[in-house]
């Protein structure tokens, strides 16, 4: 069960021959190609992991003090404590925490900052509208302080301390529609606020749309274990059996890759390559209410699949596949739901970029190009090449059956 560790972020090679040939150089097409090729969104990268990073320390913010190492190797249970006092209802009765919010400006704020001269736009899950009543007013005070503490050592930014209201401005950033034109942010700050109340899986989503692509995309997964939670045994960090907290980051074209939180190297991961569904685990969404359980197991009793799912909360389902812990990840909401971007975008190109695909239940490609929703057919599926032409076999036939059944 182990990560080729020598596969770590590649180096450039020497180039013999100019990337752009010199009889494109002077031509109509050459600004093209130039943009394309210099088109490597380090800055950007460095800028979400930066984001990610931050929002870890905020979300254990009454630690301080602590390592990194330290702080992550907390219990659900302390986690839970802490901060059940602060979950709030929004208007849709769905949970928000104040470590939400707080997210949400913090990264709003630190995008801002790191990419000054780039046009900004945020989609997100956030807004202020309940902050802005009375009923809101003591939330938003602790709201302020968090993000205040949490920058308060970014002396680059030579900041004076936030108000509320540029804490509401900052969480207000996220209001953008998105779209299929221009560069938008898209982020969930944190995916899974029920695992994240129980102690259990949640994660840190970011990523990166250009032209209605995902370009790249950051998974922060502070409580996913660096040892495999499913049965496929493909990676392994040395001594790694007692260390929680994985770092997940992909661009277009280059590859995911993964680290641990204590700062080590990165790693490049791949998605498995089992070829026998028989042999394969998948995932699902721990909450029943997320996805249609009984269809999930109408697919995998089809597939000859033996192993139970293994159900977790959040986008680590897209971090860990990706890294060969299990093989297909079924998602197919109740009738009615819309998925949202911000809960599939990262997660989407952090799986891809390892190897794997990500389609509706027709097998077509997410489209992250129509605003703040996903046109889907029916759910989502993911898994490895190799997988897919007897997954959509299966899937197809489970959806007949269950709608031949009403």
């Amino acid at each position: 069960m182990a990560i080729n560790c020598l596969r770590g972020v590649p180096k450039t090679p020497f180039l013999s021959k100019p990337l752009i040939p010199p009889s494109l150089l002077f031509s109509r097409r050459a600004s093209l190609v130039v943009t394309a090729a210099a088109m490597s969104y380090d800055k950007e990268l460095a800028a979400a992991k930066k984001a990610a990073f931050k929002l870890m320390f905020l979300l254990y913010a009454d630690f301080g003090g602590l390592s990194v190492l330290g702080f992550f190797s907390l219990t659900g249970k302390v986690q839970k404590a802490l901060l059940q006092s602060d979950v709030h209802s929004k208007s849709d009765k769905s949970p928000v925490t104040v470590a939400d919010y707080g997210s949400q400006a913090v990264v709003s704020f630190i995008l801002e900052k790191e990419l000054p001269t780039e046009s900004f736009s945020l989609v997100a899950e956030e807004d202020s509208g309940d902050l802005r009543k009375e009923s809101g007013q003591e939330t938003l005070q602790r709201i302020t302080k968090l993000v205040n503490d949490t920058l308060v050592n970014e002396e680059a930014y030579a900041i004076a301390t936030l108000s509320t209201e540029d804490v509401l401005r900052a969480i207000d950033n996220g209001k953008s529609e998105g779209g299929s034109s221009g560069r938008h942010w898209v982020l969930d700050p944190i995916d899974g606020t029920k695992g994240f109340l129980r102690g259990d899986q949640y994660a840190i989503a970011l990523a990166l749309l250009n032209e209605g692509k995902v370009v790249l995309g950051v998974l922060a997964c502070p409580n996913l274990p660096l040892a495999s939670i499913g049965s496929n045994n493909q990676h392994s960090f040395e001594s790694s059996h007692d260390k929680v907290g994985c770092l997940f980051f992909a661009k277009v074209d280059e590859g995911t890759y993964m680290q641990s939180l204590d700062g080590s190297s990165p790693v490049k991961v791949h998605v498995s390559a089992i070829e026998n569904p028989e042999e394969a685990s998948f995932f699902e969404s721990f909450e029943a209410a997320h996805s249609l359980h009984d269809l999930s197991s109408s697919i995998a009793k089809k597939l000859g699949v033996k192993a139970p799912p293994v159900r977790i909360d959040s986008q680590a389902k897209y971090g860990a596949l990706s890294r060969g812990d299990g093989d297909i990840y079924l998602r197919f909401p109740h009738k009615g739901y819309r998925e949202k971007i911000w809960d599939h975008a990262a997660g989407s190109i952090v799986v891809t970029e390892a190897g794997g695909v990500v389609t509706d239940a027709a097998g077509k490609p997410l489209d992250f190009s129509k605003g703040k929703y996903l046109d889907l057919d029916t759910g989502i599926i993911v898994t490895n090449q190799k997988l897919m032409p007897s997954l959509l076999k299966a899937v197809r036939a489970s959806i007949e059956e269950k709608v031949s059944s009403l």
